[in-house]
């Protein structure tokens, strides 16, 4: 395993533990192309440092909106777009969080910024060809969540 295998388990680890410790919903690694295409809300990440880089976490509404539920204790049709825009921002927050305290290597430590939300099915991700691209797809049959590092 290289070490761009080892930290996508990082993150993708990092994510389904964050999911399942403040939801109970418990996600587990589904095959995925290996670039998984964005959904329509990604709350986004940057993680400066020697070794820094961009997480992206993606799903559809309808996904979040019951993790959002679940989260705050909202009925899903209650959810306002802030609550669930809230609820994605705070995924990435703590996934990175998570991913900062399993690393390590002194080149991860790096500062984490505000959390945002895109919206949107057409985002494209463009790099130079050596800059690593690690994604993968948690889910449960039910619940699908796209997580993206672009370092």
């Amino acid at each position: 395993m290289d070490a761009n295998d080892n930290l996508g388990l990082i993150f993708t680890d990092a994510l389904a533990e964050v999911i399942g410790t403040v939801t109970g919903v418990y996600l587990h690694n589904e095959p995925s192309e290996a670039d998984a295409c964005f959904d329509e809300i990604t709350g986004v990440m940057r993680l400066c440092g020697k070794k820094g880089g961009v997480l992206f976490i993606s799903a559809n509404e309808p996904d979040i909106r019951v993790l959002c539920s679940l989260m705050t204790g909202l009925q899903e049709e209650e959810a306002t777009k802030s609550d669930i825009e809230d609820a994605l921002c705070e995924f990435v927050n703590m996934t990175a969080g998570s991913a900062k305290l399993r690393l390590s290597d002194p080149d991860y430590a790096f500062t984490l910024s505000s959390p945002f939300v895109i919206r949107g099915k057409d985002i494209t991700i463009t790099t130079k060809n050596k800059t690593p691209v690690l994604s993968g797809v948690l889910g449960n049959g039910e619940i699908s969540v796209k997580l993206k590092f672009v370092g």
